[in-house]
């Protein structure tokens, strides 16, 4: 497999496998090539398939970061800033950086999944002219058609058996539109509006409610970091006002904040901010207690629900 060498612009394939012997026969020589080139290599990927690379390598993986994509990217927006990033930019002094991120498996549901089409889109303008290659795998054997027709949209090149080549259906900005999806909310959801005066009122009826539909501990106090965050952005930002909605969904408690404002920078929340830049960090706090993430923004305004496991 060729890979892009340093110096070389971002390059950002999508691998699509079909059985554990051809993801081996893929990654495995993708990371070593890394490795023989002096690059910093991780791999993050769902666990079985972590335990693959791991035993490919043997000791010669020693130097290798290797993450969960289960865990540490549970929620897609947060894979960007926490894993990505995070690592890329630890290295961003060391020459040339590779990466496997694997954030799209069988198993994934409906709900996360056009948040995961958006991050793969969005990974190539986080990383734009960055000395810096994620390779995608996508099994081909598993996952549906259309989700294979998004990596063809998100990815500017397909690896396929032994071919390599540009995906004619390359198309970032358009995936990230299409799926940039409204959000209906359950009857009966519980609701408050506010602004300015009554920020303190909304945020303690949103921990009411949570405490009332069995969220408590640690996922409690990310839920009143997350409503204070979201509330406080729609009133400096979202026109001096908005409306909170929260309820119960399966073994998730979802918290929904609408207001008047538009979010005009896809990359918002999953870019850090620079260290000298005072606020700017809410929705980027938010992706990082979410277990996920969803956001719906247009002309007449923004809507951002986070879910977390009770």
């Amino acid at each position: 497999m060729s890979t892009a060498t340093h110096g070389a612009p971002f390059a950002h394939p999508a691998l699509f496998y079909r059985g554990e012997a051809q993801y081996t026969a893929a990654t495995v020589p993708f990371v070593r090539a890394g490795l023989a080139a002096g690059e910093a290599v991780a791999v993050a990927v769902p666990g079985p398939r972590l335990e693959l690379i791991r035993a490919g390598l043997g000791s010669t993986g020693a130097g290798v970061r290797f993450l969960d994509m289960t865990e540490v990217g549970r929620n897609p927006g947060r894979i960007i800033p926490g894993v990505l990033r995070a690592f890329a930019d630890a290295h961003a002094d060391s020459g040339r950086v590779r990466i496997v991120g694997e954030p799209i498996w069988p198993g994934r549901t409906a709900v996360e999944y056009p948040a995961c089409v958006q991050h793969e889109a969005l990974i190539n303008s986080a990383f734009r002219d960055r000395e810096v290659t994620i390779l995608c795998p996508y099994d081909a054997d598993r996952l549906e058609p259309d989700v294979l027709a998004d990596a063809r949209a998100t990815h500017p090149v397909v690896i396929d058996g032994d071919a390599q080549l540009p995906s004619a259906a390359y198309d970032p900005q358009g995936a990230i539109a299409r799926y940039n999806e409204p959000l209906p909310h359950p009857p009966g959801a519980a609701s408050i509006a506010f602004d300015a005066q009554e920020l303190p009122k909304a945020r303690y009826f949103a921990v009411q409610e949570a405490e009332r539909l069995g969220l408590a501990g640690v996922r409690l106090q990310d839920l009143t970091l997350a409503v204070a965050e979201l509330t406080t952005n729609s009133v400096l930002h979202g026109g001096g006002s908005g409306s909170l909605r929260i309820w119960a969904e399966d073994e998730r408690i979802v918290c929904e904040v609408r207001d008047h404002g538009r979010l005009t920078d896809p990359l918002a929340g999953r870019r850090p901010p620079p260290r000298d830049q005072p606020g700017g960090r809410g929705l980027l706090l938010v992706h990082y207690v979410a277990d996920l993430v969803r956001v719906h923004t247009a002309p007449n305004g923004t809507a951002i629900r986070f879910y977390l496991a009770r």
